[in-house]
């Protein structure tokens, strides 16, 4: 006897061949009239999904066995005379995923809507814990007798508003709002050395953001000035934690959770057309963000403030011309300018660590950068139908310097980044390029970092990734290829390369060194008849990094542990490889019988391959591979003009080894983790009805 499950593949199948067999052949539809006037439809049924799963269904709902609706609607009505719209959409009603939209507008005149969607997340993996209070505020490390597991998952409720209204003259306005509302849990936690307890963050924020801007519009000169704001409120300022035996107190009774924090920016941008061959663009802008909520817990000592008074404001302004020197040369450039001002207080919310032997003295780090952005680009008709492009770029990174640093720093980075391509129609079917960029960082000379005594030199072996002299080089290729009518194939190459300086300190010139990408990708697209046609395409990506570091470093004499054997220096080449290919199939099997096919595999592996250059043995991390392969196969069978059914399956599976929470156990017990094989099988029908 087979079982429920194959009965619903079964039922289904049946059920498409009777409709194929005597369902009437529905008469073209004019695709014209399709686009200019959109019928209203609705599309009504339901779904299967034959197993519990944590990925399939993460952004959808679709988390649990069992049956779903299939809800979407469109209505759409127009006034030809009054020049006048009214349109109401629903898309995925009967999941969790689901939208709507309301729209009305007069073409060149007015116009609004409202949108409403909800946006969940499903937590991918299972946790099972003893913690009493998850979705509260209050919570008590092992405060169940016995542990249980549990899925967290978070939703976002997201309203928006839009109007627009030409005024006259050149003139219009549009105004944005949205309101999003985030509840829910997600994985946190506290800890101290030695001691890591699992606690969830209580989700409970509104995000708010409006967008309006005034647009003067004439045929040489464009300008837009409007103001952008945002507001984050977070409902729940802190956790409350305490513990049972036979944990120890907790580390801290009070967590505090993300602050609240507004911005506001004002703008104007344009452009006007100086000559009928040149146009020059402009952008001001101002902007301040803050964070001004009450301390969630109790300072420490010697703060008076009640909360952190956070400030940073920003000015930006950008100029560009563009334009044809002559008919076969076309030039841009652009320059930019950005002055970011963190003007908030500085204090020792951590005194314990200033101490004579520390690279910290507890304080937060206000960061100012100033940011200078140059490039030119210019396009040359060769002859022979070459193609010739140039750019030069240039970027400047003024930071201020913190005056107790943790590593060494510096306080200017430069980068000029000059880029060349060739591009020819080789054939009259075939259009290639060939392009190379070359960028080399630099900067101001590193300040020496010192302990917190003023004298004694701390670590300054390692420069920061985005700090350190680093030469970048990429090759790229692509071809276009179209050797005949029905047939099209697109190839392209980059291959990149990085290489980092390091600070030239310390025996083993430890820090970043060799960067590396390596992506190629190939689809193709093939018409086998005005009925059917076909997609395949494939990209292998490889990108790998190589760095060099030691388990620990000592201030003194500005090298790694003497002590080699327990404290090694080893080298580290990470690698993410992937590969992924897809497949399409376009049909129609008759005038009323639609379908089409999908499928795409992807194959990600990381790997870390650790090397032993000094000292003791190091072992490297077994590698991880996660595989997704997705089968989605839908057909669509009209019943009579105006209606019909649709039919869709899709097979889902995830497969990986992935040890990052399978081997870890938290102080209290808790264990994070997921399935690492997950299968699907998604079955749906429903029947749809168009009308005017």
């Amino acid at each position: 006897m087979k079982s429920s499950k194959q009965n619903v593949f079964v039922l289904s199948a049946i059920a498409g061949a009777l409709l194929v067999a005597f369902g009437p052949a529905r008469a073209g539809d004019n695709e014209v009239t399709q686009l200019t006037r959109p019928d209203s439809q609705i599309n009504a049924g339901a779904a299967y999904v034959d197993k519990d799963n944590q990925r399939f269904g993460e952004y959808t709902g679709l988390t649990k066995e069992g049956t779903y609706g299939i809800v979407d609607f469109s209505l759409v009505r127009r006034n030809d005379s009054a020049g006048t719209s009214f349109s109401l959409y629903g898309r995925n009603l009967g999941y969790e995923d689901r939208e709507l939209r309301l729209e009305q507008k007069r073409q060149g005149d007015w116009g609004y809507f409202v949108d409403y969607s909800r946006i969940p997340r499903y937590d991918p993996y299972t946790v099972s814990t003893r913690l009493a209070g998850m979705g509260t505020t209050n919570q008590v490390e092992n405060g169940n007798p016995t542990a249980a597991d549990y899925h967290l998952k978070t939703t976002r409720d997201r309203w928006t508003l839009g109007f627009e209204k030409a005024l006259g003259a050149g003139w219009d306005v549009q105004v944005r709002y949205r309101n999003e509302q985030k509840d829910g849990s997600r994985l946190y936690g506290q800890g101290t050395f030695g001691s890591w307890r699992f606690l969830t963050d209580l989700i409970d924020q509104t995000t708010q953001q409006i967008d309006a801007l005034m647009n003067y519009n004439t045929e040489r000169f464009q300008l837009t000035a409007g103001y952008y704001g945002t507001s984050f409120v977070n409902n729940n300022s802190k956790i409350n934690t305490t513990a049972q035996p036979p944990l120890g107190a907790a580390p801290f009774t009070e967590a505090a959770l993300p602050p609240g924090n507004q911005s506001h920016q004002v703008y104007v941008t344009g452009g006007y057309n100086l000559t009928k061959l040149t146009r020059g663009t402009f952008k001001l802008a101002a902007a301040t963000i803050t964070q001004n909520d009450a301390w969630p817990t109790t300072p420490v000592p010697g703060i008076t403030r009640t909360g952190l008074d956070g400030r940073i404001d920003t000015l930006l302004a950008q100029a560009g011309l563009s334009g044809h020197a002559t008919p076969k040369l076309s030039w841009r450039a652009d320059l930019r300018y950005e002055d970011r001002n963190d003007m908030t207080p500085v204090d020792a919310y951590w005194p314990s660590q200033n101490t004579p032997t520390s690279t910290s003295n507890g304080s937060n780090e206000p960061r100012d950068i100033k940011t200078t952005t140059a490039k030119a680009v210019a396009h040359y008709a060769l002859p022979m139908g070459f193609r010739l492009t140039g750019d030069l770029g240039y970027e400047q990174k003024n930071r201020s310097s913190p005056p107790v640093r943790s590593v060494v720093y510096r306080e200017k980075t430069d980068e000029t980044t000059l880029g060349i391509e060739m591009r020819r129609a080789v054939a009259e079917t075939l259009t290639g390029a060939l392009g190379y960029v070359h960028s080399d960082r630099g900067g101001s000379g590193f300040l020496v970092n010192y302990l917190n005594n003023g004298t004694t030199i701390g670590s300054n072996l390692i420069a920061p990734l985005h700090l350190a002299d680093r030469t970048r080089d990429l090759v790229r290729l692509s071809l276009n290829w179209i050797p005949t009518d029905p047939l099209s194939i697109n190839f392209r190459v980059d291959e990149g390369q990085d290489k980092y300086t390091g600070t030239g300190q310390g025996l083993f010139d430890l820090g970043p060194k060799k960067g590396k990408s390596q992506n190629y990708s190939l689809d193709a697209a093939y018409a086998f008849s005005d009925a059917w046609s076909g997609t395949a395409w494939y990209q292998i990506n490889d990108n790998r990094a190589e760095n060099k570091t030691c388990a620990s470093a000592t201030g003194t004499n500005n090298a790694c542990n003497a002590n080699l054997t327990a404290n090694p220096v080893w080298g580290a080449n990470v690698k993410n490889l992937s590969d992924t290919y897809g497949l399409g199939l376009r049909g129609n099997i008759r005038s009323n019988f639609k379908i089409g096919a999908d499928l795409t595999q992807s194959k990600v592996r990381d790997e870390f391959d650790l090397s032993s250059i000094a000292g003791g043995a190091v072992v490297s991390p077994a590698d991880i591979t996660t595989k997704v392969t997705t089968f989605k196969l839908w057909g669509d069978i009209g019943i009579q003009r105006n209606s019909g059914v649709r039919l869709e399956y899709t097979y889902d599976r995830y497969q990986t080894d992935d040890w990052t929470w399978a081997n870890w156990v938290y102080t209290d017990g808790t264990t994070v983790l997921q399935n690492p094989n997950q299968k699907v099988n998604f079955v749906g029908a429903s029947y749809y009805y168009r009308f005017q």
